[in-house]
């Protein structure tokens, strides 16, 4: 914010042109954006949505997250990046103490939400092919505060693989399910369950699979009535949406 623009807010607020709260929201708006040389950082996103923004690292030069993380630092907010290259991390590991590598995820963390852990969330892939989606997803949960377990190779072509995890997953308060091939995993799980799933279909699969669009259609094709859909290796995304969800509903509970 401009010195100019301070005053002419100033001056407005001391005329009673402007109330309290909205000059002070106007101040707080006006200084939310740190400008880098590359990028603009939304440093009032956790206010306004709950959590902070997430760095996509997909694309974005090592000197660029750099320059990102060390001002997210400098503002003490949490780091979580995605789609981090292990050659990327390598570079910016030594830079920066204390963030933490998951290299099946492709994922760079430091710090958590100051937020208490709440909630339950079930991570389940149909195969072991799924499993770095579905580390994108669990580690987003964990990154978010919301209590996450993770189920590996239950997909239907083992249908009494998926049966015997059946009392589990009725206890979580949304499921992430990561699949590839025709993806109709979310829609056996959707029929056993009570609360949100969150399909991802996966890359994962021969020709006719086309890098997951076929899982894709196939999701969108539910008939489980429980189940939404996320983009193909969107593991991230479904993460996300699935601690919303988790986390709403304990406070909705909390609620007086």
């Amino acid at each position: 914010m401009s010195q100019e623009e301070m005053v002419a807010l100033a001056q407005q607020l001391q005329k009673g042109e402007l109330p309290l709260n909205d000059f002070v929201e106007r101040i707080r708006s006006m200084n939310s954006v740190a400008k880098l040389e590359h990028a603009s950082l939304d440093l009032d996103r956790q206010r306004r949505c709950g959590y902070p923004e997430v760095v996509f690292a997909e694309g974005k030069s090592v000197a660029t997250l750099k320059q990102i993380f060390d001002r997210l630092l400098k503002e003490n907010v949490s780091i979580f990046a995605t789609r981090v290259s292990a050659e990327k991390a390598t570079q910016l590991l030594p830079n920066c103490p204390g963030l933490r590598y998951n290299e099946q995820a492709r994922t760079l963390r430091l710090g958590v939400t100051q937020r208490a852990r709440t909630g339950h969330v079930m991570v389940v892939t149909a195969g072991t092919s799924d499993l770095p989606v579905a580390e994108e997803a669990r580690e987003t949960l964990d990154w978010m505060g919301v209590s996450c377990e993770v189920i590996h190779d239950i997909g239907v072509a083992g249908p009494q693989r998926l049966l015997a995890h059946v009392p589990r997953l009725r206890k979580s308060d949304a499921i992430v399910v990561v699949a590839g091939m025709e993806g109709a995993l979310p829609s056996v799980v959707g029929g056993h369950v009570a609360c949100p799933v969150i399909a991802v279909p996966t890359s994962v699969g021969y020709g006719a699979a086309f890098g997951g669009l076929a899982a894709l259609l196939g999701m969108l094709n539910s008939c489980a009535s429980n189940v939404a859909v996320v983009n193909i290796d969107a593991g991230f995304k479904a993460g996300y949406v699935a601690g919303m969800i988790a986390r709403g509903k304990h406070q909705n509970e909390e609620a007086p």
